[in-house]
């Protein structure tokens, strides 16, 4: 079965990774033979888009520790009584666990073989139960039925409201063994561990790079594929990031919500603010696992790791050459687009690069040297730029 590659514009990725953490067998009775799913799905509804990648990355983790635990479940040997070893005929060769019948054993099975029959015949993304299609259906609806009676925000699942109150409760539950830091969720702990651990389990298969969560490696596989799934609705442009696509629609409407409380400057990415306050702090919390160094910045720590690693993860589209750095690989390109977006404002001269426009400007713009002699106080600014 072939289906087109649309971009799947479902509304919360918060909603859609739900469905794949409580994606359960369906809970039909011992002796009653569940209904297959024979009818050919067919929606009008276009998909919804994608808008919140951060907790993608939450519930895969939670995802994979229900898998850990089934999985642990069945490793635990079951004690059958005569009478339910004799209705009990079929038995599960991998795990032992029995079944009344053959049906069920099926279903079971797909535990261990990863079989996912279930498919959403508008985005093509396929389940191991039908219950979880059904779930996954109602994202295509666009229905919300579950809001918070604390904000404005709503939900699809039930089981999504139930984890958003937490956060309005302020329970903290879950505290970390080895820094002492609280969380409200047992998968949001779990996924703050693996920076004390060192464990990256979610692996790159076009580079090799390992990462802690399922969402990170998702967001990285973008630069081998170029897909850009989230689209500014006020210019078109597209971007890999849900976060990305936000601060740049703040570019459009004017808006810094995140304040520093040192200086009171304003900026459109909460990021960018922490960044900014470590210059008040001198604070440079990552640390370079090869050599120590430390920076500021996770975005500056990440280049510098790749002086160590020697991977070039940004590739040109027109030539195929390789980047350790994005913005090496835009200067590139500009070579073959042509296009030169630094321009000298006192003689109108264009540069593909700004370190090239800062030296045209410094030692050989000729309106600046003739400026240098008029008014030696405003030259002598423009040479500290």
């Amino acid at each position: 079965m072939e289906f087109k590659q649309e971009p799947c514009s479902i509304k919360d990725e918060e909603t859609e990774q739900q469905i794949d953490l409580t994606e359960v067998e369906e809970k039909h009775h011992p002796f009653q033979k569940p209904q297959q799913n024979t009818q050919k799905m067919e929606f009008e509804e276009e998909p919804c888009s994608i808008k919140d990648e951060e907790t993608e990355q939450q519930i895969d983790l939670m995802e994979q520790s229900e898998v850990e635990k089934k999985k642990h479940k069945l490793q635990k040997p079951r004690q059958n009584t005569k009478r339910r070893a004799a209705e009990c005929s079929c038995i599960c060769a991998q795990c032992g666990k029995s079944f009344a019948h053959n049906s069920s054993l099926k279903k079971h099975m797909r535990i261990h073989t990863g079989e996912k029959p279930f498919i959403c015949h508008q985005c093509g993304k396929s389940f191991t139960w039908e219950g979880s299609l059904t779930k996954h259906l109602q994202f295509h609806s666009g229905k919300r039925p579950f809001g918070c009676d604390q904000c404005d925000k709503t939900f699809i699942l039930a089981e999504q409201l139930k984890r958003h109150m937490k956060f309005h409760a302020g329970v903290k539950p879950y505290v970390c063994s080895v820094c002492g830091k609280c969380f409200s969720l047992l998968d949001h702990l779990r996924q703050h561990e693996r920076i004390h651990s060192g464990v990256k389990p979610h692996a790159c298969f076009d580079c090799g790079k390992s990462f802690t969560s399922s969402g990170d490696l998702k967001t990285h596989q973008r630069i081998h594929t170029g897909e850009k799934p989230y689209k500014c609705s006020y210019c078109g442009q597209r971007f890999a990031q849900s976060g990305d696509m936000k601060a740049h629609e703040r570019s459009h409407t004017g808006e810094k919500p995140y304040k520093c409380s040192h200086c009171g400057k304003s900026f459109s990415r909460l990021g960018t603010l922490k960044d900014h306050e470590r210059v008040h702090t001198g604070e440079k919390p990552h640390k370079c696992s090869h050599c120590g160094k430390s920076f500021s910045r996770l975005g500056t720590l990440k280049d510098h790791e790749r002086v160590h690693t020697g991977e070039k993860p940004y590739k040109c589209s027109h030539c195929g050459q390789s980047f350790s750095l994005s913005g090496t690989l835009k200067d590139h390109e500009r070579v073959h687009t042509g296009e030169k977006p630094h321009q000298c404002s006192s003689c109108g001269k264009s540069f593909r690069r700004l370190s090239h426009l800062r030296t045209h400007e410094k030692k050989y713009c000729p309106k600046l040297k003739v400026l240098s002699r008029e008014h030696p106080t405003r030259a002598a600014v423009l040479e500290m730029l």
